[in-house]
């Protein structure tokens, strides 16, 4: 939501130039490493409080090499950048829709790499998840009459999604094995991944200034990125920099609560309960006119949660409390009919 804040201020850029839309997925994507840097100094503080009291309770963590965390770092940064870029071309309800798609790719590399076995409501679960974003994706494109971007850039920017899902799958599977073998804190692996990517993509944003793209470009100067401009805009904007800053703060913690779930519990569970904040973004969305209200949207959302809720198990219970209220109901029968049974011979003996 923030991010999507962001995008929407237009301010002039640097010498001059006239007013145009914010869109830096580059400059952002830094942004977003940032916060997760910043997990890395909240860890060091804790490990500093914790051992100036009589009994520290956090356990260290086995000798590791942290350039362990560097593939997942590289998956982070590519997918974030591809799904920045993306969401500069399709509409947020696409967006939302096709990260949904993150769920099967995470699942099929779970119980390929990980040797995980799937049980099939799990699978059935990530079915209906999908089913659910679609419906809520189909329902937001028929209410949409956005003219902002074309056809293709709207199929282009949706097939960098789907690609970018891909690699964000890889970067959970590759958390989730580093954690469980590893057990490092959550706080110091998000921090650790957050450094890498800040460091290389923050790098990378020199030569993203000299590269021409042309009309793929958002900026004035129609390169890959051109972070001189958000700045310039930014000065000219303030409200900007309150909603990078708001950006930062809810990928930080986002980040952490992910591979807090992770690390509890699997890769695959931690991306269906992301999807459920395609729920929450929708109604902010609505709140504040970014969207417009479509019937299938409640259907869509239905169906979402009844496929998070079957992947997690949460229709055990329901099931499990049938068969004892049957059985309960007949072994109650049962004992009443043979009660009647043993007092109707007791008084054929009398």
């Amino acid at each position: 939501l923030p991010r999507r804040w962001a995008d929407n201020f237009s301010a002039a850029g640097c010498g001059g130039t006239e007013e145009h839309g914010f869109q830096h997925p580059f400059l952002q994507a830094v942004g977003m490493f940032l916060g997760e840097f910043s997990c890395l100094g909240v860890f060091y503080l804790l490990v500093w409080r914790d051992r100036r009291r009589p009994e520290p309770s956090m356990a260290p963590s086995q000798p590791f090499s942290s350039l362990l965390f560097l593939p997942p770092a590289l998956c982070d940064m590519t997918g974030t950048s591809i799904m920045y870029v993306a969401l500069n071309m399709t509409s947020a309800s696409s967006f939302q829709m096709l990260r949904g798609s993150v769920i099967i790719f995470t699942g099929l590399l779970s119980v390929a790499f990980l040797g995980r076995r799937l049980e099939l409501s799990q699978w059935l679960g990530i079915l209906v998840t999908i089913v659910g974003l679609v419906v809520v994706g189909l329902a937001d494109l028929h209410s949409s009459h956005d003219q902002k971007h074309k056809l293709s850039e709207v199929i282009t920017g949706d097939l960098l999604i789907i690609m970018a899902q891909v690699i964000v799958a890889i970067q959970m599977v590759l958390e989730e094995k580093f954690v469980y073998k590893h057990d490092v804190h959550p706080l110091r692996a998000v921090g650790t991944e957050g450094f890498f990517g800040f460091i290389i993509l923050a790098l990378l944003l020199v030569p993203m200034y000299y590269i021409p793209v042309g009309s793929f470009s958002g900026n004035p100067r129609r390169t890959l990125e051109d972070a001189l401009d958000a700045f310039c805009q930014i000065s000219h904007r303030p409200l900007i920099a309150l909603a990078l800053l708001g950006n930062i703060s809810s990928i930080a913690f986002f980040n952490f609560a992910g591979i807090s779930v992770t690390k509890e519990i699997s890769a695959t569970t931690r991306m269906v309960l992301d999807s459920l904040r395609t729920l929450v973004i929708w109604a902010v969305s609505l709140a504040v006119g970014w969207e417009t209200f479509h019937g299938l949207e409640i259907l869509g959302f239905g169906v979402l949660l009844a496929g998070a809720a079957l992947y997690n198990g949460l229709h055990r219970p329901l099931l499990a409390c049938l068969p004892r209220h049957v059985e309960e109901a007949g072994g109650a029968a049962e004992r009443e009919g043979l009660l009647r049974g043993e007092s109707t011979a007791i008084n054929n003996e009398s």
